[in-house]
C-alpha cells in the first residue's frame, strides 16, 4: 500500500471521525435550544391561554358571585310560595340575564328542587320555571354534587338535557348565612367558547383545562372532555391521566398538580416536564388558574413544531461530499467546513442563550450552504413564533390594564384609576405650585332604594348619576366611581370659585333632573375641597370625606366645603 492510499485512507478516517463528532455534538446543541426554546414557548403559551380563558370566565364568574349575593333572590329562596317575592325575583334575575354574556340565567332550588331559567330569546320570561330536579335522575347529579361539595363556586361542563343545551356551566351557592338555598349562574356556549378560547392554538400545542381531580373540562377534542365531573367519579387512569402512556408519568403529573395547587408560588407559575403521549415526546406546561380552580395542561410536539429532519437531511448530504472530496480535503476543510460550523454553532449558542446580536453565517456552498439556509429558516421561525406570542401577551395584558380602571356598571373611572390620577395631579401641584378641586359625591338614600325596588333599579341610579357627571363636568375634568354609591370628580384647573360653580351646578341638576323608573328623585349631598400644593391623597381625601360627613349630617341635599 503506497503513501498515496495510505494518506487517503488516514484523511478518510480523520475526515469521519470529525465528521462524526461535529454531528454529536450539533445534534446534542440542536437537542438542548430545542428543549430550552420549548419550555420558554410553553411557559408563554400558558400564561397566554389563560388570560384568554380567564378575561370571559371570571367576569361570567363575578357577576354569578353577584347574583348569589342578591337579597332578593335570598329573600324569594326563603319563601318561593310568596307572589310578591316571586315578582321581584324575576326582575332581578332579569337584570343579571342581560348582563351574562350568553344572556341566560338559572336558578334552582334546594328545598323544592325547582329550576328556573330563561336564554338570550327571552322564550321563557313568562315561564322561566323550566322543571324539577330530582336526587333520583341521574342528568340531575350535577346539582346535588355541587351543594354536597361546598364550594361557594364551581365549574363544570355538562349538557342539560331538558334544555337541550351544551355549555360550560358556572355555578355558585345561593347561601342564607350558613344555609345554603340553592344553586344560581349562567352558561357559556361550549362549542364557540372552545372555538373562541381553545382551538386557537397553531398546530403541535394541544391546550387541556383540566379540574383539580384532573377530569379534563376544556379541550380541542370534544371527546376528551368529562361531562358532568362534579357527579362523575375519576379514577387513576381517566381524566387527563388517560393520555399519558406511562404510570411513572401519572404519578409524576399528579405530583406536580398538587404542588401547584398547595404552594405559595406566584400565580404566574408554570412547571414543565417531559412526557410520553400516544407513543411521543411532549412537552407539558402546566399552571394552576386559582381564579377558576382549575389547570391549564399545554402540550407540545417538538417534532412538529421545530423538526430537526431537514438538518439531518442535510448533514447527510454534507458527509457524503465530504467523503467524495477527500483528495483535497487537507486544502479545504478548514474553509469549507470547519468556519461555517464554528459560526453556526456561535448562532445556535446565541438563540440558546435568548441573545439577539445578529451573527453573520457565511454563504457557504453545497451541503453546508444547504445546513445554513435551514438553520437561518428554523431560526426566523422560532423568532418570529416567540414575537408573535409575547405580542399578544402584551396585547391582552395592555387591554387586562384598561379594564382594571373602568367601572363595568358606570363606564367611569374605578377607584384604582382615580386614585393613580390624584397622584398625579398631586405631584403636578408641587411641580408646579397649582392646586385642583375634589369633589366627593354621596347619593342620598341609596341603600333604601335596593333595598326597597331591588338592585336592577340602584343600578339604574347609579347609571343616572354617572351620565348626569359626564354632562356637568368641563371635557378636561374627570370623574370616577369610587364604590357603592360613592362618586369622585377631580377638577384641574380650579380654584375656589370652580369648585364652588361645578359643585352647586352637579347638585342642582341632579335635584331637578334624576328621577327613577317610579318615580322618587334622586338627590345629591356633596363634600368639596381644594387640594393644596404639598396635601398628601390621604390628606385630601380626609378633607373631603369630612365635608361631606358635615353635608349628609347637615340634612343631605347640599354641598358643603372643607375648611
Amino acid at each position: 500500500m503506497n503513501l498515496k492510499t495510505r494518506f487517503l485512507l488516514l484523511a478518510a478516517l480523520l475526515v469521519l471521525t470529525a465528521s462524526a463528532t461535529a454531528w454529536a455534538v450539533f445534534q446534542r446543541i440542536a437537542e438542548g435550544i430545542i428543549e430550552q426554546w420549548g419550555v420558554r414557548l410553553a411557559e408563554t403559551q400558558v400564561r397566554y391561554d389563560s388570560a384568554r380563558l380567564l378575561q370571559p370566565v371570571a367576569r361570567e364568574v363575578a357577576l354569578a358571585r353577584q347574583m348569589a349575593d342578591s337579597s332578593v333572590l335570598r329573600r324569594w329562596a326563603r319563601k318561593p310560595d310568596n307572589a310578591s317575592n316571586f315578582a321581584q325575583a324575576q326582575v332581578e334575575m332579569e337584570s343579571f340575564r342581560a348582563n351574562f354574556k350568553d344572556q341566560s340565567y338559572f336558578v334552582a332550588l334546594l328545598e323544592s328542587g325547582a329550576y328556573f331559567h330563561n336564554n338570550a330569546n327571552r322564550e321563557f320570561v313568562d315561564q322561566p320555571l323550566r322543571y324539577h330536579l330530582s336526587p333520583d335522575r341521574p342528568a340531575d347529579a350535577w346539582f346535588y354534587a355541587t351543594i354536597r361539595d361546598g364550594r361557594d363556586f364551581h365549574l363544570n361542563v355538562n349538557r342539560d338535557a331538558m334544555l337541550g343545551v351544551t355549555k360550560l356551566w358556572v355555578n355558585v351557592l345561593l347561601r342564607d348565612g350558613e344555609r345554603v338555598l340553592g344553586v344560581v349562574g349562567t352558561g357559556l356556549e361550549l362549542d364557540s367558547f372552545i372555538r373562541d378560547v381553545v382551538d386557537v392554538s397553531p398546530s403541535g400545542i394541544r391546550t387541556l383545562f383540566v379540574d383539580h381531580r384532573g377530569a379534563i373540562q376544556l379541550s380541542g377534542d370534544r371527546d376528551l372532555i368529562t361531562y358532568a365531573s362534579a357527579a362523575s367519579p375519576i379514577a387513576d387512569k381517566q381524566g387527563v391521566y388517560r393520555l399519558l402512556d406511562h404510570e411513572e408519568d401519572r404519578s409524576r403529573l399528579r405530583a406536580m398538580l398538587t404542588q401547584l395547587a398547595t404552594s405559595a408560588s406566584p400565580p404566574t407559575t408554570v412547571l414543565s416536564h417531559f412526557f410520553s403521549v400516544g407513543g411521543k415526546r411532549h412537552l407539558a406546561g402546566i399552571a394552576y388558574l386559582a381564579e377558576l380552580g382549575w389547570f391549564e395542561i399545554t402540550l407540545l410536539d417538538l417534532d412538529q413544531l421545530m423538526p430537526v429532519s431537514r438538518l439531518n437531511i442535510a448533514a447527510l448530504a454534507f458527509a457524503a461530499a465530504l467523503l467524495l472530496t477527500l483528495a483535497i480535503v487537507h486544502l479545504s476543510l478548514g474553509r469549507l467546513v470547519f468556519q461555517p460550523i464554528t459560526a453556526l454553532e456561535r448562532a445556535i449558542l446565541k438563540i440558546r442563550d435568548d441573545d439577539p446580536t445578529p451573527v453573520a453565517l457565511p454563504s457557504g456552498k453545497g451541503e453546508i450552504g444547504s445546513l445554513i439556509k435551514h438553520f437561518e429558516a428554523m431560526a426566523e421561525a422560532v423568532s418570529t413564533t416567540r414575537a408573535e406570542l409575547e405580542q399578544r401577551v402584551s396585547e391582552r395584558t395592555e387591554a387586562l390594564n384598561r379594564l382594571a380602571r373602568v367601572d363595568d356598571l358606570t363606564g367611569l373611572i374605578n377607584r384604582r384609576g382615580m386614585s393613580e390620577l390624584i397622584t398625579e395631579e398631586i405631584n403636578r401641584g408641587v411641580r408646579q405650585n397649582t392646586a385642583f378641586g375634589m369633589i366627593w359625591i354621596d347619593l342620598d338614600h341609596f341603600k333604601e332604594i335596593n333595598d326597597q325596588l331591588g338592585h336592577a333599579i340602584g343600578d339604574e341610579a347609579l347609571k343616572a348619576v354617572a351620565k348626569l357627571l359626564r354632562a356637568q363636568i368641563r371635557p378636561y375634568d374627570r370623574a370616577a366611581r369610587w364604590g357603592g354609591d360613592e362618586f369622585l370628580v377631580m377638577l384641574w384647573p380650579c380654584d375656589q370659585s370652580t369648585l364652588a360653580t361645578l359643585g352647586e351646578r352637579i347638585r342642582a341638576q341632579a335635584e331637578q333632573s334624576l328621577q327613577l323608573s317610579d318615580g322618587r328623585r334622586i338627590t345629591l349631598s356633596i363634600g368639596a375641597h381644594l387640594v393644596q400644593p404639598g396635601e398628601t391623597e390621604e390628606q385630601a381625601l380626609l378633607h373631603a370625606d369630612k365635608a361631606l360627613y358635615r353635608a349628609k349630617a347637615g340634612g343631605r341635599n347640599r354641598i358643603e366645603f372643607s375648611g
